[in-house]
Parts: C-alpha cells; sequence; structure tokens
C-alpha cells in the first residue's frame, strides 16, 4: 500500500538534506519529484498542482528555526499537505443508534460481500456490537450463499428469504433485529457492471423507505481514476456518508485514496488491507501519511493486536522472554496469536523505517510457519517445556513427526536459542544489538 508513492517521497525528500536553508533553487528538483510520484501513482493531474503549489508557497515562506534541518521542515510540510489531502480527520459510523441501518453499495467486483463480512467482524471486535447480514443482492444466487458461508466462518448470523423483493427482506430483517436484540443491520445489495437507472431506483427506494443511517459506496482501489467518476455517480443520487476502498494492499500506487476526498467530499471510512476476514482498517489520514512517508503506524499494530492477550498474558511472556525463561510452548502461543493479526509482512511495514530497513519486500511464506508449528506440535510437554533434553534419538522422532529433516528441527532449535540468549543479554544495561 502506498510502497512506489511513499519511495518516490522520501527520495524527493533526500534531495534538501544537508542544504543550509530552503530555497527555489534547492528544492525544484525534490518538487519535480514529487510531482512525477504522485501523477505516476494515479493522482489527478489538478489535485497534483494544487499540492506541489502549496508545499513549495509554505517551503519557501517558512522561516527554519536553527534547531530544525531543512528535510525535517520540508517532510512536515509535505505530511500536513498529505493529511489535508485525504481529509484532515477520520470518519467514525455510527455507532448509539440501535439498530443502526447501514447499506454498502458499488459496483459488481468491488467486493461488496465479503467487505461486509469484515465490517462486521470489526463491529463485534472494536465496539462490541451485534450486526446482522442481510442478503439483498437477489440477482445473483452465488451472493447469497457467499454471504452465509461468510458468517458461518464468523459466526455472524445471515438473514435472507428467497423469492422476495428486496424492501420486505429488509422490512423483515430489522424485525428480526429487534426481536434479538441486534446493533446493527448489514445490507449486501446487488451491484452492476455500470451505474443504471434500475440499480439506483432500488437503492433510493431502500432508502427513502428506512431513512438508512449510512449509505457506503465499496469501491476498487485498483481502478485508478475512473474510482472518482464511480464514487461522484452514485453520491449524486444517494448522498453517500462514506466509502471504503478495497484491495489497498494488492496495489503500490493507492493514488485514489489521495483524491476521494478532495474531488467528491466523501470520506474514507476503511480500507481492506488483506484477504482474511479482519483484513480492513479505519482509515485515519494522520496515520496514513505517516505510512506513505515510511514513518510507520503502531497505533495500527497495537489496534489489531488489542484483545488478542491480556495485559498480564503480555507482562508475563515480556518477562520470560526477558530472564531467557521462554519455551518452545510460549513460542507456539506467540505464533497463533501473530497468525490473527493477518499477515506478518503486512504488519512489518507498519514499522517506522520500514522501507528504509527492506521489511516492505519480505515476503513471508505461510508453509514456513506451518513446518515450525509441525515440528513444535511434534515435540511432547515436556520437551516444549525442557527443551534442553532435546538430543538426537529425540530429534529423529520430532522431524518423523512432522514430515521434516532432522536439520530442519536442528536450525529451528538453533534459532530459538539465539533468540532466547539475545532477550536475556538484553537486560544488560551495555548491550547494543548486533546490527
Amino acid at each position: 500500500m502506498f510502497e512506489y508513492l511513499g519511495d518516490r517521497l522520501t527520495s524527493a525528500i533526500k534531495n534538501i538534506k544537508g542544504m543550509g536553508k530552503i530555497t527555489e533553487e534547492n528544492i525544484s528538483d525534490a518538487m519535480r519529484e514529487i510531482r512525477m510520484a504522485l501523477l505516476e501513482a494515479d493522482v489527478n493531474y489538478e489535485i497534483v498542482k494544487e499540492f506541489t503549489n502549496n508545499v513549495k508557497e509554505k517551503a519557501l515562506g517558512l522561516d527554519v528555526s536553527k534547531s530544525l534541518k531543512p528535510d525535517e521542515v520540508f517532510i512536515k510540510l509535505i505530511k500536513d499537505e498529505l493529511v489535508s489531502l485525504l481529509g484532515n480527520e477520520a470518519s467514525y459510523l455510527e455507532v448509539n443508534k440501535k439498530p443502526t441501518l447501514l447499506m454498502l453499495v458499488g459496483l459488481q467486483g468491488s467486493g461488496k460481500t465479503t467487505t461486509a463480512g469484515k465490517l462486521a467482524n470489526f463491529l463485534r471486535k472494536k465496539y462490541n456490537k451485534k450486526p446482522l447480514l442481510v442478503a439483498c443482492d437477489i440477482y445473483r444466487p452465488a451472493a447469497i450463499d457467499q454471504l452465509k458461508q461468510i458468517g458461518k466462518e464468523i459466526n455472524i448470523p445471515v438473514f435472507s428469504k428467497d423469492n422476495s423483493v428486496v424492501t420486505n427482506i429488509i422490512a423483515d430483517a430489522l424485525v428480526y433485529a429487534k426481536e434479538n436484540s441486534l446493533d446493527y443491520i448489514i445490507i449486501d445489495t446487488a451491484g452492476r457492471l455500470q451505474i443504471d437507472e434500475k440499480l439506483m431506483n432500488e437503492l433510493k427506494e431502500v432508502e427513502e423507505k428506512f431513512l438508512v443511517d449510512e449509505k457506503i459506496l465499496v469501491i476498487d482501489s485498483m481502478m485508478g481514476q475512473d474510482a472518482i467518476n464511480v464514487i461522484t455517480g452514485f453520491n449524486d443520487n444517494l448522498n453517500l456518508t462514506g466509502c471504503i476502498l478495497t484491495k489497498m494492499d494488492s496495489t503500490s500506487k493507492g493514488g485514489v485514496a489521495l483524491c476521494v476526498r478532495h474531488l467528491t467530499n466523501v470520506p474514507i471510512k476503511f480500507v481492506g488491507d488483506s484477504e482474511k476476514m479482519d483484513g480492513l482498517s479505519t482509515f485515519d489520514p494522520e496515520r496514513m501519511a505517516n505510512r506513505i512517508l515510511d514513518m510507520g503506524d503502531i497505533l495500527s499494530i497495537a489496534e489489531k493486536a488489542e484483545g488478542l492477550m491480556s495485559e498480564e498474558e503480555a507482562k508475563m511472556q515480556a518477562s520470560k522472554m526477558m530472564k531467557g525463561k521462554f519455551d518452545f510452548e510460549d513460542f507456539l502461543k506467540t505464533m497463533n496469536q501473530i497468525k490473527k493479526l493477518g499477515p506478518l509482512e503486512n504488519m512489518l511495514k507498519l514499522i517506522p523505517g520500514a522501507r528504509k530497513m527492506g521489511l516492505n519486500e519480505i515476503n513471508i511464506n505461510p508453509k514456513d510457519m506451518a513446518h515450525v508449528e509441525a515440528i513444535i506440535l511434534s515435540m511432547t510437554p515436556y520437551e516444549r517445556k525442557h527443551p534442553e533434553v532435546l538430543k538426537a534419538s529425540r530429534k529423529i522422532r520430532i522431524a518423523k513427526g512432522s514430515g521434516m529433516k532432522v536439520e530442519d528441527v536442528n536450525r529451528l532449535i538453533n534459532q530459538f536459542e539465539q533468540m532466547k540468549k539475545m532477550m536475556k543479554q538484553m537486560q544488560n544495561p551495555n548491550f547494543k544489538m548486533p546490527f
């Protein structure tokens, strides 16, 4: 997400490094590179022009403090301008009304049905809400089956009715939600290959009859600038309350995110950042600007990790690590918690300086983690608690039980012992990291 744009922007900022002050001459190359970076990331030309003019005007009119370096000031200007372009503040869902009626709209193939499941999962985990998924794509039977499968996977109820009109389905879903004290009704509507009169009339009928609280457009971020026309088309008819950009993990450009709010005034509420059911993140302009400029997003990591482990458990695990008493049982538990966060490479990208350290290019094969897990599960509970007893005969048995080679078992044990040793050494105030 934004890797290409981020790399180009940080490269442009390097041109300012080492300069004594900001002048029109020494920022001209940087501004040219920023302009090209934004255009190549599929950002609208008028926005690019406005963005670069604003940065240049503010940079040249700035009296740089002696305590700050010109490149630091320049980064701050670019970040502020990015935040402004992205909408300044996060836009949140209505969460107080009960039940809240939320309608997802969009073209076919934008990911509405999957996003409905992700959103339901998010509301339950983040706000402890009880959502109901409502299948209203009556023209594509596979969509109803897909939503039912998603509901089963995440253990969230799905309401559907055969041979019925959309407004009747929603009316009955409302009754069901009230009877079962559910908080959210998430309506998965039909899509079309393009915006047409029939589609809009159906959506407007739902809006008028039920006073929908949230009308959210699900849009494929890989559409590029065409996405703006789609958003405008839906917004002119429905007065959207927000949009969700899907497949943001599949594009390194992400230029559409920089255009949506500015060109349509429709706030981005969420982005889809993985295919998993927890792959939906709140869109926060400041955090997103930090990601683009490789400043990381520690808050998003913390939010994703929230609820996986109690504070007491976390302290106990940290204490065992620092004392060198971390065993394979602890390691297995930690691995399972990490898997719940989604793809590990996505987490690494949120660390400050990830691109500089090359963490954004790491691809972790899920099979490698599965192999490690198989080796640990082939150990007896006693062996996991006491790795020191793992001698030759035990290693042969573990290798056979896990379908791996003895060399693989040895490699894991050696890496595990090195990790324990380093963790223990970190307690020493004079310890220096070996890189």
